[in-house]
This record gives structure tokens, C-alpha cells and sequence, in this order.
């Protein structure tokens, strides 16, 4: 297994504002059940080495550190926010009832195969939010295919597969995709006017565009619409 990502300095940093020596952090870690000598400590703050997984979260207990400082980086992939959360792969697995190698190969070609009770619980283990979820087990292509659908065709049909996605009630759904099919609407109603209107091409591709733009930024606006934040 590759070790995780590890910033030197920030080790260095996070012992020296607690005021330890290599030998102390090398006793803490004794006491948690991973034995290293002080040298290994030394050596992982010259970046002449690297804590494997179980090292790094021994190493975060006894600095009093977050492993995400520690990896010096915002959680992005599956990964990432499991070694953030402090699980191996095993546990993780074990937590959320999936096999183990079913989990190492969703982490390894980034495609997740587990079902909608296994996906909650992977969302309530990592602290994860519904569109964070969706982006980092590789769904959000997903969410963009159902929102099209329901904004261009009948939202209804989309409605109860849109709630399970995104995790949220139905009526809320419900009352995010009404406004996105109305405001779509309104850009065809505007495009066909126009075109009725023989209005010049310059006006049409503006009306075009500006749909355009809407539906790049469609994911966006249906998680404002259901009142949370996207994340970056």
C-alpha cells in the first residue's frame, strides 16, 4: 500500500508548538500500540521517510494534530477523508458492511459499487455531505443525467431516484425541481418568442448561451435550492 500524503514540516511544527522531543512523541506512540523509535520520528521530519497509514494516525494522537495538517491538504478523494477520519481500509469496510476488497478497489479505480444503505453509512462515517459524496464516489455525472432529465422533460418521473441521491425529503426535492423546470422553461418560452419575433441571430445566441451557462451551473443551483452550500 503507498503511504499517505505527509508534510515533514508540518510534523516538525505540530511537535515543536506542543514543546516535545522525538523521544517523546516516540513513547506516545509506544503507549497507543505502535512502537518506533525516536530515529523514525527524526526521520520522518527530514523527509527521509514516511509514516505508513497506522503510523500517521499514532503520530496525529501524539502530536495533538489532525491528520488532514499533518497531510498538509483538504480531503478531496475517498481516501483522503478516510486516513482524515482515522480508519483503515479494514475498519472502514467492517463499519459499513462492504467486503474489504470491494472497498480497496473503490478507493483504487475510483468507481463505487455499493448500495444506498452502504452509501449512507459511508456518508455518516466520513462526515460527508450529500454533493461531496456524490463528487468523490464518482456519482455527481449522475445527478447532472437526472437533473436534464427532470428540467427538460417531466420532473415527477425523477423525483423519488433525485431524493435518494441527494439524500433529502421529497418535498423539498420536489419544490427544487418545479423551480428548476420553470426556469427552464422560461428560456425556451424566450428563445422561441425571439424566433417568432425574427429577432436577429445575435439576440437567439444570447438567449442560448445564457441557457447554456444555466445548465453548466445546474448541480449548483439545485443544492441552493435545497438550502446547502456545494463544496469546492
Amino acid at each position: 500500500m503507498a503511504t499517505p500524503p505527509f508534510s515533514p514540516a508540518e510534523a516538525q511544527a505540530a511537535r515543536l508548538r506542543i514543546g516535545l522531543t522525538h523521544q517523546h512523541i516516540s513513547s506516545h506512540m509506544a503507549q497507543l500500540g505502535v512502537r518506533r523509535p525516536p530515529e523514525a520520528v527524526v526521520a520522518w521530519e527530514s523527509g527521509a521517510a514516511a509514516p505508513s497509514e497506522t503510523e500517521l494516525f499514532a503520530l496525529a494522537d501524539a502530536l495533538w494534530c489532525p491528520v488532514p495538517v499533518l497531510m498538509a491538504l483538504i480531503p478531496r478523494t475517498l481516501r483522503e477523508h478516510r486516513l482524515a477520519r482515522q480508519f483503515t481500509q479494514e475498519r472502514l469496510a467492517q463499519r459499513i458492511g462492504l467486503d474489504v476488497q470491494e472497498y480497496i478497489n473503490a478507493e483504487t479505480v475510483h468507481r463505487w459499487t455499493g448500495t444506498d444503505h452502504q452509501t449512507l453509512l459511508l456518508a455518516d462515517t466520513l462526515g460527508l455531505q450529500p454533493d461531496e459524496l456524490l463528487r468523490i464516489i464518482g456519482h455527481a455525472a449522475k445527478l447532472v443525467d437526472l437533473l436534464r432529465q427532470a428540467v427538460e422533460g417531466r420532473w415527477k418521473a425523477q423525483l423519488t431516484v433525485l431524493a435518494r441521491t441527494a439524500g433529502a425529503d421529497e418535498r423539498r426535492v420536489a419544490h427544487a425541481l418545479r423551480t428548476l423546470h420553470q426556469e427552464h422553461a422560461r428560456f425556451n418560452e424566450r428563445y422561441m418568442g425571439h424566433l417568432v419575433a425574427r429577432s436577429e441571430n445575435a439576440r437567439l445566441k444570447e438567449v442560448a448561451t445564457e441557457r447554456a451557462q444555466w445548465l453548466h451551473a445546474l448541480p449548483d443551483r439545485f443544492w441552493a435550492l435545497l438550502g446547502r452550500t456545494p463544496h469546492p
